[in-house]
C-alpha cells in the first residue's frame, strides 16, 4: 500500500518587525518603516513593504538604507512585543496539528496530513490559518502548500506579501524544474557560479544533469543534496517545536562606552529584559552570561552558574554587573578601552514548576520574582514604558542623541 502524499504548510508573518510597529502605531501605516538598531553602525532587521520598493532589505547597513529611502522612518527593535506576536502566531498554528515545526519568530512549517479530516485540506487549513492570523493579530502571512517541506517552503515566498500558493503532488516537479537554481537550498553566489559555468540555471537543468558529475564538480555531499530537491525528493519531516536552549538580549551603541558606570545601566536594562523573556516562557534560568565587543572588535565572554535557578531580572542584573566588573572599561595605565556592544543571555533553562531546593535567602528570592510577576501585569496592561528603574531614567551613555 502506497501512503498518500503529506500536506506541509510553511506559514511565514510578511515583514514581521515591521508589520507589528505598524499595526501598533497608526502613523506608521502605509509609510516606510525600519526596524533596527543604530543608525550610525545598525542593520535593518526588518523593512515594510514600502522600504522594500526602494531596494532595502534585511540584514542591509542601516545607512546604506536610509541613503536608498532617505523618507524611512526608523524604530528601535521591542522584542517582547516581536515575542508576544510570535506565541499567539504558534498557538494559531497548533489549533490545527501538534506538528509545528518553528524556524524563527515569524514562520514556521505545519505537517497537517493527518488533520485533513478535521479541518479541511490544506488550502482549506491555509485560508483559515491566513483568516485568524489577520483578524486575531491584525498580521498579515504567506503560506506555501506542498507535499514537501522544500516546496512549501518556497510556495510561502513566491507570491508575498498575503500570498498562498498550492503544489499539488503532481505538480511539484513542473513547479520546480521551472525554478532558478538559486532556488535550492544550499546554492550561495559561489555554487550558483559553479552551476552556471555548468551551464545549469533552472532546476529542471539540474534534475537532468548526471548526479555522478555533480557530485565531482561540487562534492559528493552537495551534489547529492542538490540533485534528490530538484528531483523532489525531501523525505525530511515536521519536527515539533524545541524548547530554547538560551534567552539572550545584546545591543550595539551609536558611541562607545568609555566607563563601567555608563555600561551598567544597559545591563541591567538587558537583564530586565531577559527576565521578563524567562518568565512569559514560565522558565528559570541556572546561568548567566555576559558579552562584550571592543571597539577594537574583540570579542570577551564571562559565564557563572547560579546556586540555584532564576527568574528575577535584579539577581540576572548583579550578576551580570559583577562579570562585567572582572574586564577593564576605561582609562588604565594609559590605555583606554571602550565598549561598543554588549549583552546578556541566559541558559540552562528549566519549567518554574520543577521543585527548588529550600534556601536560606528562599522569601528574598521568591520576593524577586514576585515582583517581576507584578511588573509584567502592568506593562501588559499599560505598556512597557509604564514601570522603569529609575537607573534607566537618567543614564548618561556618553550618546549625546540622548536627552
Amino acid at each position: 500500500m502506497i501512503a498518500a502524499p503529506r500536506t506541509i504548510l510553511h506559514v511565514d508573518l510578511d515583514a514581521f518587525f515591521a508589520a507589528v510597529e505598524q499595526r501598533d502605531d497608526p502613523a506608521l501605516r502605509g509609510k516606510p518603516v525600519l526596524v533596527g538598531g543604530s543608525v550610525a553602525r545598525g542593520v535593518v532587521a526588518a523593512a515594510s513593504y514600502e522600504a522594500r520598493r526602494y531596494g532595502v532589505f534585511s540584514a542591509m547597513p542601516m545607512a546604506e538604507a536610509l541613503r536608498r529611502c532617505p523618507q524611512a522612518i526608523v524604530v528601535p527593535h521591542r522584542f517582547e512585543r516581536y515575542h508576544q506576536a510570535s506565541r499567539q502566531f504558534t498557538a494559531i498554528l497548533g489549533d490545527y496539528s501538534p506538528l509545528v515545526e518553528s524556524l524563527s519568530l515569524d514562520e514556521a512549517f505545519v505537517d497537517v496530513t493527518a488533520s485533513r479530516a478535521l479541518h479541511g485540506d490544506g488550502p482549506t487549513i491555509a485560508r483559515a490559518i491566513k483568516g485568524r492570523v489577520r483578524a486575531e493579530l491584525e498580521l498579515c502571512a504567506s503560506v506555501g502548500v506542498a507535499p514537501t517541506k522544500f516546496a512549501a517552503k518556497i510556495g510561502s515566498d513566491i507570491d508575498k506579501p498575503d500570498g498562498l500558493r498550492v503544489i499539488e503532488p503532481d505538480g511539484l516537479i513542473p513547479f520546480l524544474h521551472a525554478l532558478p537554481v538559486s532556488r535550492l537550498w544550499g546554492v550561495g553566489k559561489v555554487t550558483q557560479e559553479r552551476l552556471t559555468e555548468l551551464g545549469l540555471t533552472t532546476i529542471g537543468d539540474v534534475a537532468r544533469f548526471p548526479e555522478s558529475v555533480l557530485c565531482r564538480r561540487l562534492g559528493t555531499s552537495l551534489g547529492q543534496h542538490l540533485a534528490a530537491l530538484a528531483r523532489g525528493e525531501d523525505a525530511r519531516d515536521v519536527v515539533s517545536e524545541s524548547e530554547p536552549v538560551s534567552i539572550g538580549h545584546e545591543e550595539t551603541f551609536d558611541v562607545d562606552l568609555s566607563s563601567a558606570d555608563q555600561l551598567a545601566p544597559h545591563l541591567i536594562e538587558q537583564s530586565d529584559r531577559v527576565a521578563a523573556r524567562l518568565r512569559a516562557a514560565d522558565l528559570r534560568a541556572r546561568v548567566v552570561m555576559l558579552k562584550v565587543k571592543h571597539a577594537d572588535f574583540r570579542l570577551v565572554t564571562r559565564r557563572r552558574t547560579l546556586d540555584d535557578p532564576t527568574s528575577d531580572g535584579g539577581r540576572i542584573s548583579r550578576v551580570a554587573l559583577d562579570l562585567a566588573g572582572e574586564l577593564d572599561i576605561g582609562d588604565h595605565g594609559g590605555k583606554r578601552t571602550r565598549v561598543r556592544l554588549c549583552g546578556v543571555a541566559v541558559s540552562g533553562l528549566e519549567a518554574r514548576s520543577a521543585p527548588r531546593q529550600l534556601a536560606l535567602d528562599e522569601p528574598i528570592r521568591e520576593k524577586g520574582e514576585r515582583l517581576g510577576d507584578t511588573l509584567d501585569q502592568i506593562r501588559r496592561r499599560f505598556g512597557d514604558a509604564a514601570v522603569q528603574r529609575a537607573i534607566l531614567t537618567d543614564r548618561d551613555d556618553g550618546d549625546p542623541s540622548r536627552g
